[in-house]
């Protein structure tokens, strides 16, 4: 929920009444968090079970690309994970950082920009902006 009211605050684009981000997928846009399994009301409950392994090689093989990308690191989790991985490499790419999401700390990720951003970025570097949409 907090994702779709940055969005309506940063683009003005209005919430959705579902989760699906296959759009955003559609345009090249990959979410991914640090561990992708967890225990319902339990989170970081995997941590340590193996995630870490295939997140760390997935980050590693997108820093490697010559055309400069977008990170966009929600939480300190994705920051300190990506930034350890980006910082071994000479690379072409842009890092946004933000808290992350949750209800816990959303007050610090409320107003950060990243999709307008994002944008700004991808038309600078002569791509096509993402649709953030999210429209049933």
């Amino acid at each position: 929920k907090n994702i779709y009211k940055e969005l309506e605050s940063d683009l003005g684009i209005p919430s959705a009444s579902h989760g699906s981000l296959i759009k955003w997928a559609s345009q090249g846009v990959l979410m991914l968090n640090a561990t992708l399994t967890v225990e319902r009301g339990k989170p970081k409950s995997h941590n340590g079970k193996g995630w870490e392994t295939f997140t760390d090689a997935v980050v590693s093989i997108l820093c490697q690309r010559k055309d400069p990308l977008v990170f966009i690191l929600w939480g300190r989790s994705a920051k300190e994970k990506c930034e350890n991985i980006l910082n071994q490499v000479d690379h072409p790419h842009i890092i946004l950082t933000a808290a992350h999401p949750s209800p816990y700390s959303a007050a610090n990720f409320f107003g950060c920009k990243h999709f307008s951003k994002t944008n700004a970025l991808l038309k600078e570097w002569g791509k096509s902006p993402i649709d953030w949409s999210v429209n049933e």
